[in-house]
């Protein structure tokens, strides 16, 4: 089997993206364990309507701002160009989702993105395994390849001090922004807007990861390749574009992840909110970007190819 390399991961001859052995991560599976435990104790006693508004505000900035834009479409693919203190505090509000420090969140993405991109790759990468046991794997455990490929980042953020420093204290960084919460709402808002926020958070990015690699709506299909992605238009505005990911995996660097017709990507509009405030530049889309080796349509969004053609600059470019 040929075994490609894909930008940070640089593939060996011995490079194997189907053998090795899940093992559990102590301290992974703990974190969220703690959360989600705390949240479902503390939730239903804690409740208030500006606890609640807390959790809503607080998800939408660290996901949407942090997790979306900045870890995803800035940090990892380079989707758009801004500013070095604009980039620092939107991967800032990526860290405070709770999931892993800048160098953990891209060594993830793209190791997984990797095995996709290959032949064959583990179940692990591709959500094949049933319900409940692809949860326990994604969220408590982690792929140990036999061999993996070398993964390099590049030196500007490798040697970035602030990166490195959030990496090493990911976990902690709840704890300034709980301290905050408790001086102005009391433990109802550090429950809400710490322990609730990330384990909703975990437990949704791990859905969407299930369920968008699974089966759904398909406009476009990579042949050649392990692992598809799909689109699941029904959660694209609270996961602020990231489940139109059969879109992501036809155009993995476009900051733009809804383009078809319809699709709401709050992500894209807050970027083009940047854009014309002139902190975002070299945007990259379908339009001007070199389209993957083995990229094809296979069906049209809903509204049809005219529809799209009328309502969507993007698509009319493409589907010319």
């Amino acid at each position: 089997m040929d075994v490609v390399s894909t930008g940070r991961m640089i593939a060996e001859l011995e490079s194997d993206p189907v053998s090795g052995k899940v093992v559990w991560v102590p301290g992974k599976s703990l974190w969220i364990a703690a959360m989600t435990l705390v949240a479902l104790i503390g939730a239903p006693m804690t409740f208030s309507v500006d606890a609640l508004a807390v959790f809503v505000v607080l998800t939408a900035l660290t996901i949407c701002l942090g997790h979306s834009v900045g870890m995803h479409r800035l940090l990892i693919h380079r989707s758009f160009q801004a500013p070095l203190w604009l980039e620092r505090v939107l991967v800032y509000f990526g860290v405070l989702v709770g999931m892993a420090g800048p160098f953990g969140m891209i060594h993830a993405h793209d190791i997984r993105d990797w095995a996709q991109r290959q032949q064959a790759c583990h179940d692990l990468f591709a959500h094949r395994r049933p319900f409940f046991e692809d949860a326990f794997w994604q969220m408590h455990c982690a792929l140990a390849l036999d061999h993996p490929p070398r993964f390099m980042i590049e030196e500007r953020v490798r040697r970035d001090g602030f990166y490195r420093f959030l990496e090493a204290t990911w976990m902690l960084q709840q704890v300034p922004l709980a301290l905050l919460l408790f001086a102005f709402g009391g433990i109802s808002w550090v429950v809400w807007g710490v322990a609730v926020r990330v384990s909703v958070s975990l437990t949704g990015h791990w859905l969407i990861g299930h369920f968008a690699h699974r089966g759904g709506e398909q406009g476009w299909r990579v042949d050649g390749v392990a692992v598809q992605g799909y689109n699941l238009p029904r959660f694209g505005l609270v996961t602020f574009g990231e489940a139109y990911h059969g879109n992501h995996h036809a155009f993995p660097e476009s900051a733009r992840l809804g383009i078809e017709a319809g699709q709401v990507d709050l992500g894209w509009w807050f970027i083009r909110l940047l854009s014309h405030l002139g902190l975002a530049s070299a945007i990259k889309l379908p339009s001007n970007m070199q389209r993957r080796a083995g990229l094809r349509r296979v069906a049209a969004a809903v509204g049809g190819p005219d529809t799209q053609r009328k309502s969507c600059p993007v698509l009319r470019t493409l589907l010319r």
